[in-house]
């Protein structure tokens, strides 16, 4: 069974035919994710087919994705702790105006959609997959309406996003008892109501703070509260490269707290429950000269009471970047943004298609390190790992039994452009996908070479 198989398999379309056909276009676009359709299909015939099924409205973007969600729940009842990343990206469509039945983005001059993913990984930093995902367009007339946003119940609000993705984390929990599932949050969902969601569907949920709340104790506010407990410790964290800034190691002081939010002012008519959580405050004391010191104050469902369940909690929360580069694979790796369809229906469907596949990118890219000694085969077809041994090692002949995952990424990364020298670290994502890309023509070759060529793809 192909890696295609096992993601959109159970995918019910309505229609068997409909579900190969989706499983053929997953195939090529992971072959290939960067290249435009046209570049992905070798015929005509093909390349209609893809466009057809993009543009069928009988189709439904949630449908494409639930045979993925189901393989995303299977990973993640193997695993005792899953974490479950939610994020908000813009697919910025601007510069295909004739496009039609886009949104709003930052402003009434840039038109698209915005995707709020939620992806379960690890503790470890492997990907299992995507739980939710939805599209959200902004509607032109509500654009510069922030100040009405108290008088709007959470339902009419775009932050209802947050809720949903909760709600969706909540039925893969039901479906994986054994496994503890947390929600995380960045500051954008430090919203009342998601901590009241999470007490009603019993769902862990870590959260970044935003607001210096109320709370139930002598110092009235949250960060006072935090600030007036004594140190616990000091913690080391690994600031990855962002933009110019290198990778670093900051030095964090770490304090928690049992702490019981009030529900805010402008709500007291609702009568809201407080809300009991347990807050930790990382904070740098000392950055190095020009860089803003890290302070997280981050709030929690699942217990904190002591420094090493503190320092869990950070680390979790450190892994939140995981999905900031899902989107970058998504949009810098698979080009989504460049797609051009006549309206917005037909790119949520292909959006559905290439999220799986930057999910298979960023699993390849990641797994590889944490499961070293996993074989190639989680990944790469018997033909693949066929082809990339023999390229790779200039063998006429590959061995009988396929490399491991660790070996394997490593030459197909090499194949987009790294180098593998000691200082380089492990390879990322930008030189897998080129890998992969590379890889699609070698294995073809490879088909043609060594199969009738009624069996080549």
């Amino acid at each position: 069974m192909s890696w295609a198989e096992t993601e959109f398999g159970e995918s019910d379309l309505g229609d068997p035919r409909r579900t190969r056909r989706l499983i053929k276009i997953a195939e090529a676009r992971a072959e290939r994710p960067s290249v435009s359709l046209p570049q992905c299909f070798p015929t005509a015939a093909e390349l209609k087919g893809a466009y057809e099924f993009c543009e069928n409205h009988l189709i439904d973007p949630g449908d494409i994705l639930r045979g993925h969600i189901q393989a995303t729940a299977r990973r993640v009842a193997a695993v005792p702790l899953a974490l479950a990343l939610q994020d908000t990206t813009e697919m910025d469509y601007t510069h295909h105006p004739a496009t039609t039945g886009l949104g709003i983005l930052n402003d009434t001059q840039h038109r698209g959609l915005l995707v709020h993913t939620t992806l379960g990984v690890t503790p470890q930093r492997v990907p299992l997959g995507l739980i939710d995902q939805q599209v959200i367009y902004r509607e032109a007339e509500e654009f510069g309406k922030r100040h009405r946003r108290r008088q709007r119940p959470i339902s009419e609000k775009e932050s209802r996003k947050w809720l949903n993705s909760l709600e969706a984390t909540a039925e893969i929990q039901g479906q994986c008892p054994q496994t503890r599932i947390v929600s995380v949050g960045d500051r954008e969902a430090d919203i009342f109501d998601l901590f009241l969601a999470s007490q009603e569907l019993r769902q862990d949920v870590l959260v970044r703070a935003a607001w210096n709340r109320r709370v139930e104790h002598p110092e009235s506010y949250l960060w006072e509260t935090l600030e007036a407990q004594p140190e616990a410790g000091q913690r080391t964290l690994t600031v990855p490269r962002k933009g110019k800034q290198a990778a670093r190691t900051a030095s964090l002081s770490v304090r928690h707290a049992r702490i019981t939010l009030r529900p805010p002012r402008w709500r007291a008519q609702e009568r809201s429950p407080t809300v009991t959580v347990f807050a930790v405050l990382a904070r740098e004391e000392h950055p190095p000269v020009g860089i803003p010191a890290i302070e997280w104050l981050l709030l929690s469902t699942v217990p904190v009471t002591d420094f090493d369940a503190a320092c869990e909690r950070v680390e979790w929360y450190a892994c939140r970047w995981m999905i900031e580069l899902y989107h970058k694979v998504l949009k810098s790796g698979c080009r989504i943004e460049e797609r051009q369809f006549e309206n917005a229906e037909p790119i949520e469907r292909y959006l559905a298609i290439d999220s799986v596949v930057a999910w298979r990118v960023l699993g390849l890219t990641f797994q590889s390190r944490e499961m070293p000694d996993l074989s190639g085969e989680a990944f790469l077809e018997p033909d693949e790992w066929k082809a990339l041994f023999c390229y790779t090692q200039r063998r006429k002949t590959p061995p009988p039994k396929p490399p491991t995952l660790k070996d394997a990424a490593l030459w197909i990364a090499k194949l987009g452009g790294f180098l593998g020298r000691k200082r380089d670290g492990p390879p990322g994502i930008t030189v897998m996908w080129r890998g992969l890309e590379r890889l699609a023509d070698i294995t073809l070759c490879w088909q043609i070479l060594n199969h009738d060529e009624r069996t080549v793809k």
